[in-house]
């Protein structure tokens, strides 16, 4: 889907204040997503990088051939399209610095809600920003990559979080800095006499997996889902750390589009339930109907979610039985059984 950011972020090239990219040039486009239209002019090539599932989907649909994490360096120019993370921007425009060949282009764009305005304040006092374009409801901030980037780097580089002295997980990521209280909650109702096999939808970086495994040791496999690619290898690497005798394995796939291929004798997720800034029951039911497809007769889903959200009728509509575990002021685990 497109959005206005995207208009923004080619509007530069579009009015001609940034001379348009020749053919030959190669441009590093991060946090791409499609719907754009390329501006009268802009022949080089683009390298998209997208790490969230739903958008790297209609990019590759579009022959983009993008990647899930960014590759290579000594090129032309960068676009970077912002998202709701500010640890995250920031650490796209380290990168762009890191790529880019000294005096290379980079354009920077996204809406007020996106926080391109805290952005542009932080991109101001390390000296980078050359100007600056307000159109389409959002901003696009110009830079030009210095030769000495280490003074930025040091300041925009996103670091890894630890979470409990034992997980990583980094900014852009749902709890990236702490154990989610909904998480902490299911986890306490998980079943310790487990012995099958497990998928976790919307893994995170594996903190249900973690703890699945440690409360039930005879788990014979655990496959986590997940849309958001680092989070994926995160959760990889959290597994390994603190499970390192557990079968697993990680698909980085859109419950959404693509549901798994096998089935289960047990379901656990803290699904997604925001679409921007809103919250979407929709999607945390698109979560439920998948476990519904995928467990074996008499297979088990434990989920947690906002105690307002209405999960119960979907649930009793795909299941032979379903309720209420227990519930505290902000969450509740629901239970359903096929």
């Amino acid at each position: 889907m497109s959005r206005d950011a995207l208009k923004t972020l080619f509007h530069p090239f579009a009015a001609e204040v940034l001379p348009a990219p020749a053919a030959g040039e190669r441009y590093l486009f991060l946090g791409a997503e499609a719907g754009f239209r390329l501006p009268d002019g802009f022949e080089a090539g683009l390298d998209c990088v997208q790490g969230f599932r739903p958008f790297w989907l209609p990019l590759e649909k579009a022959g983009f051939a993008p990647k899930p994490v960014v590759e290579g360096d000594d090129y032309d120019g960068a676009l970077v399209l912002v998202g709701k993370h500010k640890g995250e921007n920031e650490n796209r425009v380290a990168e762009a610095l890191k790529r880019v060949r000294a005096g290379g282009a980079i354009v920077v764009a996204g809406s007020k809600e996106d926080g391109i305005q805290s952005l542009r304040k932080t991109l101001e006092r390390l000296g980078l920003l050359t100007d600056h374009m307000p159109k389409y409801h959002g901003v696009a901030l110009i830079l030009r990559r210095p030769d000495d980037i280490a003074p930025a780097l040091a300041v925009l580089s996103a670091r890894p979080a630890t979470v409990e002295n034992r997980f990583t997980a980094a900014p852009g990521m749902f709890s990236h800095d702490r154990v989610d209280a909904g998480s902490e909650l299911l986890a306490s109702r998980l079943p310790a006499g487990f012995d099958g096999n497990a998928a976790d939808f919307g893994a995170g970086w594996g903190y249900l997996s973690v703890m699945l495994a440690e409360k039930a040791p005879s788990t014979a496999r655990i496959d986590l889902f997940e849309a958001d690619y680092a989070a994926l290898q995160h959760a990889r690497a959290n597994l390994a750390a603190n499970c390192p005798n557990l079968t697993a394995r990680f698909f980085w796939q859109d419950l959404g589009t693509e549901p798994p291929k096998e089935k289960y004798d047990l379901v656990i997720m803290n699904p997604p339930f925001h679409e921007a800034q809103a919250a979407e029951p929709a999607l945390g039911q698109a979560f439920i109907r998948t476990a519904a497809a995928v467990l074996r007769p008499g297979g088990e889903l434990l989920l947690v979610a906002n105690r307002g959200l209405p999960y119960e009728p979907v649930l009793k509509e795909n299941f032979r039985e379903s309720g209420e575990v227990c519930r505290n002021a902000r969450f509740k685990v629901l239970q359903a059984r096929k």
